[in-house]
């Protein structure tokens, strides 16, 4: 069995339109699987990084502001996230963390929606950050947080609703939700859709624009590979901007930032998302590690992503022993992200014997085993010798155990 899955594996990398993409990225004998944790670093990035550390601002230093573009450099680079996730130009703004953007999310969408309305809905299966911004907003815009599955958000829509909160794809199981259908229905109730794209971004078609979403956040650091603790982005459909009321107001984000005046006036624009210095170096950093996306297209990497996780599944099926590991990532490739999230006993020592051998993933407790398929660099061969190192890693954990039965009797 592992010598046919190796040999399809040889095949199918033979075959990837985006091989070539992977010799862009510093990589080594590892199979990196933690890509939805943090990105490989795109080989050409520490060069540019050292021309903005030693011309930018060694020489140039104030100067770079103006000729080095770097007061530009938020909605510049925004402008290249917005054809990975589906939007025009002139709606993203990249800056601050994602934490942060979610409470100018929440707040503003609560501002936007029609008065008297007291409630926000929130991802009950969401990362915990969401939930704890999206809680601290809600006291302080007297409003209620509900938290709600998903798929039962349009049942739990109401004439309270004003605004809610949803991950695209769930950071534990891998579950993509139906982004498309759940804003119809937010937007029938007459409320605010707020999306975090963190775990899609990058890996899978979004369509702001084409499904009306109103607004939308995502890290930068996960599969578009800017970096540890690269700037988040915030996105503000046009149709809102001229009524967007950022609970941040701060000087970056001003009509006249350098006018330096008591009274607040907002930008226009997607700009009104900015709220302080932008942080120049990683900012820079991102801009450039979005250069391996040139000539790209979304659709191939969505269908290369739905093959490697379609393949991992089937290698782990035909080596790992029956009844050792559980997916609990859905089979349907419309409720399936980037990655692949297996049940496991004893998840942590599975895990560090993994590493071990040279394959990284990584888990979440108690006992999910969590493997991301980053299409531009990870390949059909790296998929086939994770799956067949799991099943060693398997394997010598039951001869333990069994010697070790052995000896208490």
């Amino acid at each position: 069995m592992s010598e046919s899955l190796a040999a399809r594996a040889a095949a199918l990398d033979a075959a990837d339109p985006l091989a070539d993409r992977r010799k862009l990225f510093t990589l080594d004998d590892t199979v990196y699987l933690d890509g939805n944790s943090l990105g490989a670093l795109p080989a050409h990035v520490p060069a540019r990084v050292q021309e903005v550390l030693t011309r930018e601002w060694g020489e140039l230093r104030i100067r770079s502001w103006d000729e080095s573009g770097w007061w530009t450099a938020p909605e510049r680079i925004g402008d290249r996230i917005a054809p990975l996730v589906g939007a025009a130009a002139g709606q993203i703004v990249v800056g601050d963390s994602t934490s942060v953007n979610v409470f100018k999310a929440v707040v503003a969408a609560a501002r936007l929606a029609p008065q008297g309305r007291d409630e926000i809905l929130v991802d009950a299966t969401t990362f915990p950050t969401d939930g704890y911004i999206a809680a601290s907003a809600a006291r302080m815009t007297g409003h209620r947080i509900v938290p709600v599955a998903p798929a039962e958000v349009p049942g739990a829509l109401g004439p309270r609703t004003a605004a809610v909160l949803l991950n695209h794809v769930d950071y534990r199981t891998g579950r993509l939700h139906d982004l498309p259908g759940l804003t119809a229905a937010v937007h029938g109730a007459g409320a605010i859709a707020v999306w975090d794209l963190c775990h899609s971004a990058g890996a899978l078609p979004v369509g702001l624009d084409e499904h009306g979403v109103d607004l939308a956040v995502g890290c930068t650091y996960k599969y578009l590979n800017g970096g540890p603790g690269s700037p988040a982005y915030i996105y503000v459909a046009a149709r809102h901007q001229a009524a967007f009321d950022s609970p941040l107001p701060g000087w970056t984000s001003h009509a006249d930032p350098f006018g330096m005046t008591p009274e607040y006036t907002p930008a226009d624009g997607a700009v009104r998302g900015r709220v302080g210095t932008p942080d120049i170096v990683s900012m820079l950093t991102l801009e450039a590690a979005l250069d391996v996306w040139d000539g790209v297209s979304i659709d191939e990497v969505r269908a290369k992503s739905l093959a490697l996780t379609d393949f991992f599944l089937e290698c782990v099926a035909g080596c790992v022993p029956e009844g050792r590991v559980t997916s609990v990532t859905p089979v349907a490739h419309e409720e399936r992200g980037s990655q692949v999230a297996l049940r496991c006993e004893d998840a942590d020592r599975v895990m560090n014997g993994l590493i071990a051998r040279g394959v990284v993933g990584d888990l979440r407790r108690p006992d999910v085993l969590r493997f991301g398929f980053t299409p531009l660099y990870v390949g059909f061969a790296d998929v086939e010798r994770a799956a067949r190192v799991l099943s060693e890693v398997l394997a010598e954990e039951v001869a333990g155990s069994s010697a070790g039965a052995g000896l208490l009797r």
